[in-house]
């Protein structure tokens, strides 16, 4: 009874924004399969709640509330019963739910994976291995980050009607202010944006480790430390796309493993990267809608205790119910 309830809420939610009784299919696909090394576990499934819910359990609920009607995960296979008994058991009686692996070996054909390399190949090679299982338009999140509401009805009211004209994706990013999205604890990665006067991204530059500093956040490059305004525009790896960018991002993933990348045993192709190049490319354009939300994740265990305050808090004002599921 309390499933049905619950569809009908989130269905009459979605009508009531989107203007109509057609039904839209969106796809949320959540970037799972980290290793979590920064962590010291697997931070995707480590509960925040006393009711043993996840992040990423509230970028779902967030998302059905939107409009998106099915979810694909990407993880590790070895981890696929853990995430099934826990957040997948959760959410299947109110969206569609699959399962994406990331694998080591999952390369184009004629590369193969050097000696010794035991990290996956990066955020861009993860989202390519969901290709098959995704064919309406969809948005990209990271499991261990807290986005907000917000940014859920700005990429739902976005890709609703996204339609890709001559092989060029309309695509979208939610982009966030550094200084709501940085810790106490340590370094982070976030692209840093460049946005212009019409709200559109015209370049996108991965900054791998950022800190806060005194007046400025600062970033780390070859070996010393450069100013970063803490009202920058950074991507925290929410976007959205047309599924046309799929063979854009394969093109890439292509040209980084042939540009070295195959043979390195720690390099990555991120995301933020793979959509630069399609913009430089004219095959993507990437609308940037602003978030004023804070930041919650969980990059270092010190980050643990401010995440469960602050989602605490959250259901205390009435934003989210006791219990999410049930």
């Amino acid at each position: 009874m309390f499933a049905k309830r619950t569809r009908f809420i989130f269905r009459n939610c979605l009508c009531s924004r989107l203007g109509g009784g057609m039904e839209i299919n969106m796809t949320l696909l959540i970037l799972a399969a980290g290793m979590g090394s920064r962590y010291g576990g697997m931070k995707q499934i480590d509960p925040i709640t006393d009711n043993g819910e996840f992040i990423i359990d509230f970028s779902i609920y967030d998302a059905i509330r939107a409009g998106f009607d099915k979810v694909v995960f990407i993880i590790k296979r070895e981890n696929l019963e853990a995430f099934k008994q826990t957040v997948g058991s959760r959410i299947e009686p109110f969206v569609k739910v699959d399962y994406a692996f990331q694998e080591l070996h999952d390369l184009p054909k004629g590369f193969s994976v050097p000696e010794g390399r035991v990290k996956p190949w990066g955020t861009s090679h993860a989202v390519l291995s969901a290709k098959e299982l995704v064919k309406d338009n969809f948005a990209v999140i990271n499991a261990d980050d807290f986005y907000g509401y917000d940014a859920f009805c700005k990429l739902a009211a976005h890709l609703k009607d996204a339609k890709a004209e001559n092989g060029v994706s309309p695509s979208c990013m939610i982009g966030y202010e550094l200084s709501k999205t940085l810790t106490d604890n340590g370094s982070v990665s976030r692209g840093e944006c460049y946005v212009n006067e019409n709200g559109y991204l015209e370049r996108i530059v991965e900054r791998t480790k950022i800190i806060k500093g005194e007046e400025t956040a600062l970033y780390e490059e070859n070996g010393e430390w450069n100013k970063l305004p803490y009202d920058t525009t950074v991507s925290m790896n929410c976007f959205g796309f047309t599924p046309e960018v799929f063979d854009h991002i394969e093109r890439g993933f292509v040209d980084f493993l042939a540009r070295g990348g195959v043979n390195e045993l720690k390099s990555e192709c991120y995301l933020p990267g793979s959509v630069f190049e399609m913009i430089e490319n004219g095959e993507a354009t990437v609308k940037v809608y602003r978030s004023e939300a804070e930041w919650y994740g969980v990059t270092y265990q010190e980050d643990k205790p401010h995440v469960v305050a602050a989602i605490r808090t959250l259901i205390e004002k009435g934003l989210y119910p006791e219990k999410l599921w049930n």
